[in-house]
């Protein structure tokens, strides 16, 4: 998993409440078995029309939201059915961070674990942040994980909260099997000693 430290990127609003992963990643795109290439699949049934052209209409066909890497979004965000795939689509899209008032629990900790930074703010802070996405354009965001801060450059500078444990293991890169494989000598020590092959 891709260590976490700091990251600057372009924002794209999202103001709709309640985005479920069946809106994430629907349902007809999770036969595939590696975690990659899902990304084309985000958001699809909003992304695309019926003819399968882009539907200029939604946030991440406009050309100004072109390579965003910072979601900002209203509360509930990932709620509905608990699949990994979510996280997994929006990761390989190229979203780094997520910012909104609320996450569905499951969706939420998936994120840490795919190498993402979810962080909840309160509803004046991301009205706040909708507005300057509004007023301007281009609108970028700079996040700071080891200091907790979010900054832009019209003067912006917020602090967020995020577990010690999380925090670390996005800032050293390490996923579930990656922290397990950190005790490998205790591992191999205890299969042997056990007689595990």
């Amino acid at each position: 998993m891709q260590p976490f430290t700091q990251h600057t990127g372009l924002v794209v609003p999202m103001d709709r409440v309640d985005v479920d992963t069946d809106q994430i990643i629907p349902k007809q795109f999770l036969k595939r078995i590696e975690r990659t290439g899902f990304g084309q699949f985000l958001f699809f049934d909003w992304r695309f029309l019926e003819n399968g052209g882009d539907n200029p209409e939604f946030e991440l066909n406009r050309p100004e939201y072109d390579g965003a890497s910072i979601l900002l979004a209203r509360r509930n965000f990932g709620c509905g059915s608990s699949r990994e795939h979510a996280p997994w689509a929006l990761e390989d899209y190229g979203f780094r961070v997520i910012i909104a008032p609320s996450f569905a629990d499951i969706f939420y900790n998936n994120c840490f674990k795919n190498g993402m930074l979810p962080i909840r703010l309160d509803e004046a802070a991301v009205n706040d942040l909708f507005a300057r996405a509004a007023k301007y354009q281009g609108y970028r965001l700079s996040v700071d994980l080891e200091r907790r801060t979010i900054t832009d450059q019209h003067g912006l500078s917020l602090t967020f909260e995020v577990d010690d444990f999380r925090r670390q293991c996005l800032l050293d890169g390490l996923d579930d099997i990656a922290l397990t494989l950190e005790h490998e000598e205790k591992i191999t020590e205890y299969e042997q000693t056990h007689g595990i092959v």
